[in-house]
């Protein structure tokens, strides 16, 4: 599934004034990618991250997601895609509070149509996917940061997206933490998906195989490595 955009404008009218976060973006990012997308505050990176997925609607330019132009799609279409194709995860987990782990993974296919039955079925088997099979009943305020985000991906995968989005998902943890987290989309990307990150620490934009630095609402530099980047090697048991 390729994400192919040209030429994507962005401006945030503001006022009287307006504000372009993003300026002329080309970019086309392959089925099985892991990339990451780097910068500074403002420099819009996370204007790139909604609209790649599909949260937000560039003003110009084309976008089109698996060939489809994402610009002719109805909001229904939409939410299919961001339900079926594209998985979040976000730096402040978005968790609900009040119910546990397995519930919150399942959460999804609520939405989806899933009968009972099937939806806590998938969400036991991606919590265990991620080593947190024995935390399941657990409530996000009886969980540490990590395995919070440990819950949240699985919750990213229940509906099996050919994308995963991640919005500095290491934002909020300590470093033993980030590296464990960053292990399991090393993982994910090694079993074919398409990781896409959004983050500010170069530490972490290593993980990627790809790096795009955006300042200014524009790409600046866009290097691919040789190799496999910082996952090379450094994928182990998450249980």
């Amino acid at each position: 599934m390729s994400i192919v955009l040209t030429d994507i404008m962005k401006i945030y009218p503001m006022g009287d004034t307006a504000v372009q976060a993003l300026a002329g973006v080309t970019l086309t990012i392959k089925a099985g990618e892991f990339a990451a997308i780097i910068g500074p505050s403002g420099s819009g990176k996370s204007t790139l991250m909604n609209i790649i997925g599909c949260l937000d609607r560039p003003s110009s330019g084309s976008y089109r997601l698996a060939a489809v132009e994402v610009a002719a799609m109805t909001d229904d279409q939409l939410a299919a895609a961001r339900n079926r194709q594209i998985g979040f995860v976000f730096q402040n987990f978005n968790l609900l509070s009040r119910i546990p782990a397995l519930q919150n993974v399942a959460l999804p296919l609520v939405y989806a149509g899933a009968d009972k039955h099937t939806r806590l079925a998938r969400a036991a088997q991606n919590l265990a996917e991620v080593g947190l099979g024995e935390r399941s009943h657990h409530r996000p305020n009886e969980l540490s940061g990590g395995q919070r985000q440990r819950v949240a991906i699985a919750r990213a995968l229940i509906n099996d997206p050919p994308i995963l989005i991640a919005d500095e998902p290491t934002g909020n943890l300590d470093s033993k933490s980030s590296r464990e987290i960053m292990e399991i989309f090393c993982r994910l990307n090694q079993q074919g998906r398409t990781v896409i990150m959004v983050t500010h620490e170069p530490e972490i934009a290593a993980y990627a195989r790809r790096v795009i630095q955006v300042r200014d609402g524009k790409i600046l530099t866009d290097e691919v490595k040789q190799g496999v980047g910082a996952c090379s090697g450094k994928v182990s048991s998450l249980h």
